[in-house]
This record gives structure tokens, sequence and C-alpha cells, in this order.
């Protein structure tokens, strides 16, 4: 009998597990509706009777509906009635699905033969809200562990769990300098959880602009990320630098600014300045010196008050030039002189001289030896040295008494008036006058040089004047003009002995052709006489004898 209750017994417990092992499990979204399958969702056969209830957490049993012939009817009189349907596969659906809806349902169908019950546990997940970074550090001091911030991922379920991240990299909780602790707090109406993540840090200077972030992973994923933090890093002082403003060379005259920078944050707010040995104490990181002189060449130094042992130094070098000329303003010299020019230069570096005369550039320094009138104008000596420039000037005026260089004349182009030319040089400029009226016109006064001509139409012979003069004196030169008219009287008697001239050679002329014509005639008509005479003595036969021994003499003769 024992064993035979033993045999039940364990018969029972089998077929209880294999129900266990073989539960359906179907997973909803909370808030949103479940779909409950009634045999996995097999089609059940028409006409039958569909039932589903669940289990309540006191282990009794509650009614939800029922579907006979396709009419589903709802039984739930409790916070079900106006939640759940049913489908035309009989699943059953849960509308707004809560953590309480965490049971499991069973279908019931009776068929005309059995009862077949189908149960299905039910689970509810919710993915948690975004997670945010909270009570965030103001910020973090170098070496200190301090917590950096809380990060929370609210209402999930289950409840989510939360990883730390700098620049994209995980961090990981070592005991010492990272310390990270999570916990879970259940809200007691909904069941939800919310878990709450804080990490507490050891800054150091290279996390001045780490971002840090955290997120939040669950099973229904993916993962979600907070937005990044950054943290202001606070450290002291180690080194200090100093900086000088304006960059580069620095001259007389100028306003040097000096810039005390420490690598400390927050940076010191005052500072020490050690001008050339003198301690000047600023509540700012600057020191200007105004209007520098040659005198402020030298070591500057800075350091944070209170780290003198911190310090920064920088050489300042003034630069300074000194010129002058030995000629300035306005320096007059007779032409001719020689005038002396020297240049005196005094500067901390090499000085590049320029030099322009009437503003154009001149290859190299003027000398004035034996002036001359060119030598006049306004001369400027540019110095120059690294942003440094001065300019000296003088004007020179070489002044001389006028001379007539040349006096000259000509005839017009057509002859019908004569044009004289008297060309002189002096300085003052200096005037030119004709002791005769006519047209006047005068060339540019250029290098003390003026040229002064004057139309005329003579009609007697003259004799002009030419008069230069200036404040320094004169010069007076003549020249010699003939009438146009008595010239033109000349010209015309020279023409006809030219032609008297030129009629009587061709009179000879024609005789000599005559007299040769003549004597051409004279010699054909010897030579046509001579000719008949010759041949009258061959018909003849005369002389034939004589003809014949001359011949043969001649022939001896020429062979001897």
């Amino acid at each position: 009998m024992h064993s035979t209750v033993c045999n039940v017994g364990a018969f029972v417990l089998s077929v209880m597990l294999l129900q266990v092992s073989s539960l359906e499990t179907v997973t909803g979204i909370y808030g949103e509706t479940i779909e409950v399958p009634c045999n996995r969702g097999a089609p059940t056969p028409a006409n039958l009777f569909i039932k589903w209830k669940y289990d309540k957490d006191d282990g009794s049993s509650g009614d939800l509906l029922i579907k006979k012939k396709d009419v589903a009817s709802v039984l739930a009189t409790d916070g079900y009635k106006d939640r759940v349907n049913i489908t035309s596969n009989s699943s059953l659906l849960i509308a707004r699905a809560t953590l309480m809806d965490q049971k499991t349902f069973t279908c019931m169908v009776v068929t005309e033969s059995d009862v077949l019950t189908y149960p299905v546990s039910v689970l509810v997940y919710k993915k948690p809200l975004p997670p945010t970074i909270t009570d965030k550090a103001e910020d973090l001091e170098k070496g200190k562990l301090t917590t950096l911030g809380k990060c929370i991922a609210r209402l999930a379920h289950p409840a989510a769990n939360i990883s730390w991240f700098k620049n994209g990299k995980p961090l990981a909780s070592d005991e010492k300098t990272i310390l990270i602790t999570s916990t879970v707090d259940v809200d007691k109406l909904s069941g939800l959880a919310t878990t709450t993540s804080e990490l507490r840090y050891t800054a150091s200077r290279a996390d001045m602009a780490a971002k840090f972030s955290c997120s939040a992973q669950h099973s229904l994923g993916p993962d979600q990320d907070s937005a990044p933090v950054t943290f202001s890093i606070h450290y002291p002082t180690e080194k200090v630098s100093l900086q000088v403003s304006p960059d580069g060379a620095l001259k007389e005259g100028d306003n040097v600014t000096l810039k005390c920078k420490g690598d400390g944050n927050p940076p010191p707010a005052s500072y020490n300045f050690f001008i050339k040995g003198q301690k000047v104490t600023m509540n700012s990181d600057s020191h200007t010196l105004v209007g520098v002189t040659r005198e402020n060449t030298g070591e500057y130094k800075c350091s944070p008050v209170g780290s003198d042992t911190v310090v920064a130094s920088k050489n300042l070098s003034i630069n300074f030039m000194d010129v002058s000329l030995s000629l300035s303003g306005t320096v007059v010299r007779k032409v001719g002189e020689n005038v002396a020019l020297t240049v005196h230069k005094n500067a901390s570096r090499e000085v590049k001289v320029t030099w322009t005369k009437d503003n154009d550039k001149l290859d190299k320094q003027p000398r004035f030896d034996k002036l001359k009138y060119a030598d006049t104008g306004n001369y400027v000596c540019e110095f120059s040295m690294d942003g440094l420039t001065q300019r000296r000037s003088f004007r020179l005026v070489v002044e001389g008494v006028p001379v007539i260089k040349r006096l000259d004349k000509k005839k017009g182009e057509d002859g019908k008036y004569k044009v004289l030319i008297c060309e002189a040089e002096g300085s003052p400029k200096p005037s030119i006058l004709w002791n005769i009226n006519g047209t006047s016109e005068e060339s540019p006064y250029i290098n003390g040089k003026i040229t002064n001509t004057i139309i005329m139409v003579p009609t007697e012979n003259l004799t002009v004047t030419c008069t230069v003069s200036n404040d320094l004196g004169q010069d007076v030169k003549f020249i010699n003009v003939s009438s146009l008219f008595k010239e033109d009287k000349k010209m015309m008697e020279r023409q006809d002995q030219t032609d008297d001239a030129s009629d009587q050679a061709k009179l000879i002329v024609g005789i000599v052709v005559g007299l040769l014509l003549a004597a051409a005639v004279v010699g054909l008509v010897y030579w046509i006489y001579m000719k008949k005479s010759k041949q009258g003595s061959w018909k003849t036969g005369e002389k034939e004898a004589g003809t014949s021994e001359e011949s043969k003499k001649d022939e001896e003769g020429k062979k001897q």
C-alpha cells in the first residue's frame, strides 16, 4: 500500500514538472497591449467552448472571459473588466499592461470528450527613460577623489545596468582612483525600478577637456547614452611664462606690456614683476612700461604672489638710433664751391641709409665737389633699423652770376623771318632781355639753365643785344643781324651772275663740240681718199716688183 501511494505521488510530481517545463512564456511591453496565445496560437475547432482564467496572488483562480460559438463574454469584475478581449484564433488580449499582469493565464478548451488547458506565463518589461547625469560637481581638484556625479536610469523593468565612460572609453572601478557604486529603487505603486550609479573620480590635468558620459543597458535594448559633461579641473600653478607685447623688436618710445601667465587652474590672481631687480606687485597678470628708453634694456622676471620659486624671466633689448647730418635747413652756396656732407650714426644695430633728391631715389650718398646748378634740390636721408625710422633733410641752393653760354641766329623754315637764340646759366633764375622787339619764347628753367628765343623780321642790318641778369650780376653779348631785303637783293644779283656764266659756258661747249665734229669729217674724207689711191696702183700693176722685193727684205729682216 505504501508503495502504491509513493508511485502515485511520483506520477503526480512528474506530471507537474512536465507542465512547468512546458509552460509557455510571453513577454509584453509595459503600457502596451499583450497578446496571450491559446495553444501557441494553433487554430481551435469551431463550435467549442473557450474560457480564459488567471492565477490570483492568493492562489485562487479568476475568470476573465468565455467564448462560445464565436460569441465572447467578459466575466471579469476586477481590474481586467475593461482591459481584456479575445481574437478570432482565441488569443487573449490584455490592454495597458502593467507589472500586475505578470501572472499565469490559462486557456481552457472544452470539447465533447475532454477539457484541454494551455497555461501561459506573462512577463512585462519596460525600457528605462534616457539616462541623465545629476548632482554634477562644480569642479574637480587634481589628485583628490571627488564625486563627479550620479547617473540615473528611471522606471525600468527589470532594472537597467549603468556604465560610465570617459571620452568614449569605459571606466572601471579600481577601488583607489575610480569608485563606482550602484543602487536600485523600486516604486511601490508601479513596481518599476530606478537605477542610480555614482562615480567618484580622481582627476588629473589631462582631464580638463575630458567628456564624461553614462550609458543604460536593458534587455529591450539598444543602449541609451546620456549627454556628455565636462569639468573644470583645479590644480596649482607649476610653471609660468613671461610674454612681451609688442612681439618682435622693441624701440625707444614704445609702450611695452609684460604679461605673466601661470599654468594653474584657476590662474593666479596677482603676480610679482621684477623690473631690473625692483619688485612690483600687480593684482593682475600684466604690467606696462610706458615710453621705454635704452636704459630699460635688461632682464625681467615674474612669479605668482606667494610662489616665489615659480619664476619666468626674459631679457629685453630696447633698440635706439641717434643720427644727424652735417647739413640742415637751407644751405646756399656758390657754383664751383666744395661742400662737405657727413653722416653721424649711433645705434644699437646696423642702420640702413637711403637718399632721395626731390623724391627721386639716389644710388648712394651725394657728393658736392665743385657745385653745379644741377645740385640744387631737396635732399632727404632716411635711417631705418628694425621698425625704427628717422629722416633728416636739407635744401641745397647753388647760386651764381648769370653767364650767356650761347648766342646764335638762324633763318626760319620759309626764310621770311629770323630766329635769335640766347642760352644762359645762373641762379637765382636769370631774366633775359633783348634790345629789339619780336615774338619771344622761354624754355623751362632747369638745373640753372634757361633759353630764350625771339623771332624777328629785320628790314635793315642790326646789332642785337642779349642781356641776362639776376640779383648777383649780369652778362651781355652782341650779334649782328642783316636785313632780309638786302639779302634777297644780293641773292638775286648772284642769281643773274650765275645765269650769265651759265650761258657763256653753254656757248663754249657748243664751239668745242662743233670743232670736234669738223675734225671728224676731215679725217673721214682723208681716210676714203687714201683707200682709193691704194686700190688704183694695184690695178695697173705698178710697183709690184718693188713691192715683192720690199716684202722679201722685210721677211729677211724678220728672220735676222
